[in-house]
């Protein structure tokens, strides 16, 4: 028989990589929330799950479960032979550990496949994010890279995790860049997703003495950053980057590619063309219908994005260190010294 674990004892099991996680949910629950690095091997499709809903709504409780077997039933072996294929240790889970991943777990090891079951499924799982998050002892300093849009901070923070530093990647745990046109290209998580992705990684970094982050408002995209990260990090060293624009206009294009969304760059365009003066807004808009995206991009920098940035130094206690880099290399440069002279 299957051996029912707690979320303590899957998140101890997962550290180790010693368990795969399956999530037996339908695609339409696995895509809105699941736990990070888990598969989605359903036992009933979007459309069955409903249909099953409707009929243990409208008809009988037994009803649906006949319904449910005979779907079941007719997919038993491709789904055996999708667990067959993951290595042997295996966990499963659905909404509260209920009928799904019970009749998943009971059917695989009848096959002679042994997995663990998480008792109180993915609702046990979020209740233990939202308490990690209430009750988390965040002691690292912060270091906040800052400074205005293009100059490239979130590559710089790839490069310097790269070479060894604790870096904690807000925009790509929210799958958003923070802006209006944030979203272009990307795919924005929602609240429950990053919560949780966001409490694995704080997990990972451990005690650090430091961490760097990018200088990001309260909210990205979708998602809202929770009160101790806001204060830890308007509490930290900010270090304002400066670059020359051709170099801020260069990294917006490689990161944004707008010739090939074009529609999705005028979209969000309208989202923000009342706050920008009407002959600026509409030769924007011009320069971005003929394809012209470098100059687009001059004037957004000009006229929008960096007269929004000339206050945002002011919400840190201590005096920001100013470097200007001719490109990204050499902020990354800069910026180790700094930290490593921070930390002797």
């Amino acid at each position: 028989m299957f051996q029912d674990i707690t979320v303590q004892e899957l998140l101890e099991l997962q550290s180790k990589r010693e368990l795969a996680l399956i999530d037996v949910r339908s695609p339409g629950e696995y895509q809105d929330f699941t736990i990070p690095g888990s598969l989605n091997i359903p036992l009933f499709t979007n459309e069955e799950r409903s249909e099953i809903g409707t009929i243990y709504k409208q008809v009988s409780i037994q009803s649906a479960k006949d319904r449910g077997l005979e779907i079941v039933s007719a997919k038993l072996p491709a789904f055996i032979k999708q667990f067959e294929a993951i290595e042997p240790r295996k966990a499963v889970f659905c909404w509260r550990g209920g009928m799904r991943s019970r009749t998943s777990a009971t059917l695989l090891s009848l096959m002679g496949i042994r997995v663990y079951r998480l008792s109180g499924g993915i609702r046990a799982y979020r209740q233990w994010v939202v308490s990690a998050l209430e009750s988390f002892e965040f002691k690292p300093k912060v270091i906040v890279i800052g400074g205005n849009t293009g100059t490239g901070k979130t590559a710089i923070l790839h490069k310097l995790a790269e070479l060894g530093h604790p870096v904690l990647d807000i925009e790509k745990l929210a799958g958003h860049r923070g802006s209006i046109f944030g979203q272009i290209g990307l795919k924005p998580y929602n609240q429950k997703t990053f919560e949780s992705m966001l409490v694995h990684e704080l997990l990972q970094l451990g005690d650090q003495p430091y961490i760097v982050m990018e200088a990001e408002s309260r909210r990205i995209g979708k998602v809202v950053m929770p009160e101790f990260l806001v204060q830890a990090k308007e509490n930290g060293q900010l270090i304002m980057l400066e670059m020359p624009m051709e170099e801020r206009i260069r990294h917006i294009m490689a990161d944004y590619l707008p010739h090939d969304r074009k529609e999705e760059c005028l979209a969000a365009f309208e989202h923000i063309r009342r706050r920008i003066h009407t002959p600026i807004a509409a030769t924007i808009e011009r320069h971005m219908l003929m394809n012209q995206f470098e100059e687009a991009v001059a004037l957004l920098l000009e006229y929008y994005y960096d007269p929004r940035y000339e206050h945002a130094e002011e919400r840190y206690p201590t005096e920001p260190i100013r470097i200007s880099a001719e490109n990204i290399d050499d902020a990354v440069e800069q910026i180790e010294r700094h930290i490593k002279a921070s930390q002797s």
